[in-house]
């Protein structure tokens, strides 16, 4: 099963070195696709495009997600279960309804697509992602001593900010990490929300493979996938160290 998965990264990450400009022939190594793809200005933009993107909504996410799962977990209020419920709808719901939802959203209110409207798309789903990597670590995490930092003395937010957030660090980097890498690769919702010239980078793959994969193309989604495998491990990392700890 994992050789039937990963095989066709194999191929592709093999042919990204192929002298042939046609995939289905070997000609011998080469790195000139990768010098080609460094210098390729529309390449450059949309990677500026998209790292805006995913830094913006992760930074939003981070502060927003972090709120939520302690309010959720410290906290009751009325409708508490209800909000749960909604706040992680984002987890399964398809990514074309987000998508769809949202172009009707900023239609309904005039709102002129741009990349700023990616990023608020983006905001939806890793707050989602971001919350829950914070709630997993905060049910591991002991509540008597917020309750004693006020007992010493220290106000709600002295003990929120000097106590449990310190805690919590490792689960909001290891979140935002796996929301950076979820904004980065994500096509659909962005081809939906983006505005003219705010093309992100998997955007600019997909108007490229139109005619065939080429192996400037093919470079390109090496980088991504080591790229995206070298965040998701270090998020791995953390995760699994702060529980140790």
């Amino acid at each position: 099963m994992y050789v039937f998965m990963y095989l066709p990264i194999l191929v592709l990450a093999f042919y990204s070195f192929n002298q042939s400009p046609y995939s289905a022939i070997w000609q011998g190594f080469t790195l000139d696709w990768y010098n080609r793809l460094f210098n390729d200005e529309r390449i450059l933009s949309a990677l500026q495009n998209s790292l805006i993107v995913a830094l913006s909504s992760v930074g939003i996410s981070a502060i927003l997600g972090t709120l939520m799962a302690v309010g959720l977990g410290r906290y009751r209020f009325p409708g508490k279960t209800l909000y749960r419920g909604i706040s992680y709808l984002p987890l399964i719901i398809p990514d074309i309804a987000i998508a769809v939802a949202t172009l009707v959203f900023l239609a309904a209110f005039a709102i002129p697509l741009s990349i700023w409207t990616i990023v608020a798309a983006h905001v939806v789903f890793c707050l989602a992602y971001i919350s829950l990597v914070v709630s997993s670590r905060l049910t591991n995490l002991d509540p008597h001593l917020e309750e004693a930092a006020l007992d010493l003395g220290a106000t709600p937010v002295q003990a929120f900010i000097k106590v449990l957030l310190p805690q919590l660090m490792p689960g909001i980097i290891a979140g935002c990490l796996l929301a950076f890498i979820l904004s980065l690769d994500d096509f659909l919702i962005a081809s939906f929300t983006a505005g003219s010239g705010s093309n992100t980078l998997p955007i600019e793959i997909f108007s490229r493979i139109r005619t065939g994969v080429k192996p400037d193309i093919n470079a390109l989604s090496v980088i991504l996938i080591v790229v995206s495998a070298f965040i998701a491990l270090v998020a791995e990392l953390i995760r699994a160290s702060s529980d140790r700890k």
